[in-house]
């Protein structure tokens, strides 16, 4: 009951009511993002989401275009924004995934949703992480986010998985409420301080 209606149910309240809340600190993010980024103030990737499904995430561009004199990307630390280091800092470059929960793509909790490439290397446990919803938040986030290995995540994702529960979600709302505010472990990127993930290696 809880997963297949009740857990839909609040997703979509929590984000329409949130957007509405937040809408003023939103807009005037957008509209100094749009300033600092040349008119760009968000940020599109594909990522996968439940079952495999691929969606578009949406968040705040935190970081420019700059090029070297070869034309290629200077290293993201480099590219990062003063507006878009505070959003990083304080997870508000996270505010548009709330359109991504009303679309349907994603849950307020759940495994982060990560990029198509790395289906290929996930073993048949790893893999598990994907039959619910993608989420802004999850058991892996609370538990470490970026500080711990991607073996380690995943084990943290697939435990929320088969142990989802109301309980659970307002635990882990409770403790990200918590590394927001002392930012313990905040980093908005699931791969800008960590490689990618290749496999497991046994």
């Amino acid at each position: 009951m809880y997963r297949v209606i009740i857990k839909r149910l609040f997703d979509f309240l929590a984000a329409f009511v949130g957007l509405l809340l937040i809408s003023p600190l939103f807009i005037t993010l957008i509209i100094i993002l749009y300033i600092s980024n040349k008119g760009k103030p968000f940020y599109y990737q594909t990522r996968t989401g439940k079952k495999g499904r691929l969606f578009t995430i949406i968040k705040l561009k935190t970081m420019n275009d700059n090029v070297d004199s070869e034309g290629n990307l200077l290293p993201a630390l480099e590219r990062v924004t003063t507006t878009g280091d505070i959003c990083r800092k304080y997870s508000l470059d996270e505010i548009p995934q709330l359109i991504n929960i009303l679309k349907g793509d994603m849950s307020l909790i759940g495994p982060r949703p990560l990029l198509p490439e790395y289906l290929e290397h996930y073993n048949d446990e790893q893999i598990k992480r994907h039959n619910v919803l993608p989420g802004i938040t999850g058991w892996a986030q609370v538990n470490g986010r970026n500080t711990i290995s991607w073996e380690k995540k995943f084990e943290y994702d697939v435990y929320y998985v088969k142990n989802q529960s109301f309980s659970l979600d307002l635990r882990i709302i409770f403790k990200t409420i918590d590394k927001v505010i002392n930012r313990k472990d905040i980093n908005n990127s699931e791969t800008m301080d960590m490689p990618m993930f290749t496999g497991t290696k046994n």
